[in-house]
């Protein structure tokens, strides 16, 4: 409590004492004059009773007589007089001070805030109306109680600690408490007070004046809460999930038997979810998946000590979930007893987030990769990273898992990352090569085609593709390579085109990534970088992999019906291997379906296999579509998939993937035998 200007309050209670000493001076002045007049006039009276003062009566004591009596009248004419001045003193002053009453009434009965007057006790000496319109109290309840029998327990010493300064030193301090309403609830009230004076200046009371600041209370909480918590779920976010991580970390380095854990929750192929339902969708989901996960940690969470009996519930101890961001939530476990209980807990939420999603009377069926990371890290942001980085490490081996983090991944993570930024380097310094494998028609032994490669050339040497291409995918970074590949390639095909002229032309094969068939408008860059080089697009196949085509069949027919409209050829990879149906192919506009080199390589050995080979050969073909096998090795494996029907093949029997220098001599080479054969076939032809 205090007082906003003190000077200014002491200054009008001392105003206020010296306004009623006046008053109380005056009367007591004419009290003591009309006193001493009476006592005048009575001894006067007397003494013109007395006898001694008959037998002195003259003419000159006559005179003196009448003087006498004149100045008894004016005396009493002068205290009539004195009289009635004070009286208009004295009412003007009793109408100043009732106009003030009547002032002050007015504001403390019209005033939102509360105004209480108490006693050097703490006794309510005056409430204003406005105590019953904020806090329900009339003033016959006020009455009967002390002024602290309202206010929060928690708040008492405070209040009273500040009294008693005011008192003592005249001052006071602002301060804020807790207040009970009539329904029970709890108001915030912020309070200021003026010491009043006694006539002598000691301190005789207190006048408070409380404001109702409870909404402003209430927003300033509400704030905060949003400032630590996410929108969607009401949970705590990454700034509060980190700071009491942190206090994790600090006690477990007070306390060496003190373990915690944290679980860092993925939601696998989310993203499947909102492009499939819409984002709308995908938030209740989130709040669906927030919500099961609260109620299975309030189930199960921290175990302080081991579980009686297999079917037991492991004992709940402290935890914190909470959403960083996107489809990801994590897990603070504390006082954990064994490493394996925060397994368990990783293995009960995956459990319960399997039950299937109730949505719009559809089942939603999901899984979750957990990645768990224990204290030993030096601070919580390392203590998450490492939690992150276990859950990455689940996602890339196969998804619905849960992996512990080890310090290998922490490395393996490091690596990544600078691999990662080499590869940046790499595009800016065309360290990217093209190398080109031959595609072999087998019925004639020609070169018709090339398929593209990518090869990395860097000063330490050359990194072959399954180094860096998953990673390259994975960032974006596929994008701009590819983009680079085709333009090289095209404008390379130009020129073999020109030295070695064929009916058809020669061809080149392009792998399409998942990154890029993800693009909108694929489509459209592939068809500015034909133009730019203005290489014929019949004269290249794109290849897509079956898993990438039959991800979602809607989608891709659309993508590619687009690329089809260039005028570009489609093929579809790795056959065999994913999980593509042939009654759905029929829908797609495709032209070739390559055969994977799993089969190939078996297939001179294993009949089931050579089976599988003459079947899938057969089909394509009913559906008009041209085959390639690639991984070719021996001369056997050759001649099997030709006496199938096999058009078209590639691998290391012809030539291992090579830079365009080495494609020259092949092509020199491959055109001589061509001439030779036909040479040989004519002279037959004629000795016959």
């Amino acid at each position: 409590m205090s007082t906003s200007s003190p000077s200014g309050s002491r200054t009008g209670t001392k105003s206020s004492a010296l306004h009623i000493r006046q008053v109380e001076w005056r009367e007591w002045w004419l009290w003591g004059t009309a006193v001493a007049i009476t006592l005048i006039l009575t001894f006067g009276i007397l003494s013109l009773a007395l006898p001694s003062f008959e037998q002195s009566t003259g003419k000159t004591d006559s005179l003196n007589l009448k003087e006498w009596f004149r100045g008894l009248a004016a005396l009493v004419l002068l205290f009539d007089l004195y009289i009635i001045y004070q009286q208009r003193q004295l009412h003007k002053i009793r109408r100043q001070l009732a106009e003030r009453e009547q002032l002050f009434q007015l504001i403390t009965e019209n005033a939102a805030d509360m105004i209480a007057v108490i006693d050097g006790n703490g006794q309510r000496l005056y409430n204003s109306p406005a105590y019953q319109k904020v806090l329900g109290y009339g003033p016959e309840e006020l009455a009967g109680t002390s002024s602290m029998d309202q206010i929060h327990p928690d708040d008492r010493a405070r209040v009273l600690e500040a009294s008693a300064k005011a008192r003592s030193t005249g001052r006071g301090e602002r301060l804020e408490y807790r207040i009970r309403h009539k329904d029970g609830s709890w108001r915030f009230l912020e309070s200021t007070c003026s010491v009043i004076h006694s006539p002598e200046g000691e301190s005789d009371g207190l006048v408070i004046v409380n404001r109702d600041i409870t909404e402003r209370k209430r927003a300033e909480e509400k704030l905060v809460h949003q400032s630590f918590h996410d929108g969607l779920t009401d949970l705590p976010n990454r700034a509060l999930f980190l700071d009491r991580l942190q206090r994790a970390v600090i006690l477990s380095r007070r306390h060496l038997d003190f373990k915690f854990a944290v679980l860092f929750i993925d939601i696998d192929e989310f993203k499947v979810f909102n492009d499939s339902l819409g984002h709308a969708a995908g938030d209740s989901l989130l709040i669906q998946i927030a919500q099961r996960l609260t109620a299975s940690l309030r189930a199960v969470d921290t175990v302080s000590r081991p579980p009686v009996g297999q079917d037991a519930e492991p004992f709940a101890g402290e935890s914190t979930l909470a959403r960083p961001g996107g489809d990801e939530f994590t897990v603070l476990i504390e006082e954990l007893h064994d490493p394996s209980d925060a397994i368990r807990v990783a293995e009960r939420i995956q459990q319960k987030l399997a039950i299937p999603f109730d949505f719009n009377s559809q089942e939603i069926v999901l899984s979750v990769s957990i990645g768990i990371a224990f204290n030993g890290s030096a601070d919580a942001e390392d203590v998450l990273r490492d939690a992150e980085i276990a859950m990455y490490r689940a996602k890339n081996t196969g998804k619905a898992r849960c992996e512990v983090f080890d310090h290998a991944m922490h490395a393996n993570a490091v690596k990544r990352l600078q691999l990662e930024t080499d590869l940046r380097k790499a595009l800016d310094l065309n360290q990217f090569l093209v190398y080109y494998q031959p595609v072999v028609s087998l019925s004639t032994g020609q070169i018709v085609g090339f398929e593209t490669l990518s090869r990395w050339q860097r000063p330490e040497g050359l990194v072959m593709p399954g180094e860096f291409i998953a990673v390259a995918n994975e960032t974006g970074i596929i994008l701009a390579m590819n983009r680079q590949l085709l333009y090289d390639a095209s404008r390379q095909l130009l020129s073999w085109q020109a030295l070695f002229p064929s009916d058809p032309p020669l061809t080149i094969n392009v792998n399409v990534s998942p990154k890029e068939f993800a693009q909108p408008d694929l489509a459209a860059q592939i068809g500015r970088t034909l133009q730019e080089t203005g290489l014929d697009p019949s004269c290249v196949n794109l290849e897509i992999t079956e898993t990438i085509a039959m991800a979602d069949a809607d989608r891709s027919a659309l993508v590619l019906s687009e690329l089809k409209a260039l005028g570009v050829r489609l093929e579809i990879d790795d056959f065999g291997t994913g999980y593509s149906s042939l009654s759905r192919l029929q829908h797609f506009p495709v032209d070739t379906l390559k055969i994977d080199r799993s089969f190939v390589s078996r297939m001179d050995t294993d009949p089931e296999t050579r089976e599988i080979v003459r079947l899938i050969v057969m089909l394509a073909h009913g559906l008009g579509l041209k085959i390639v096998a690639e991984g070719i090795e021996t001369q056997a494996q050759a001649d099997m998939l030709k006496n199938l029907g096999c058009e078209l093949a590639q691998g290391y029997l012809y030539s291992r993937p090579v830079p365009s220098q080495a494609i020259d001599q092949l092509l020199r080479e491959n055109r001589a035998v061509d001439v030779s054969a036909k040479a040989a076939k004519a002279a037959s032809s004629g000795l016959a």
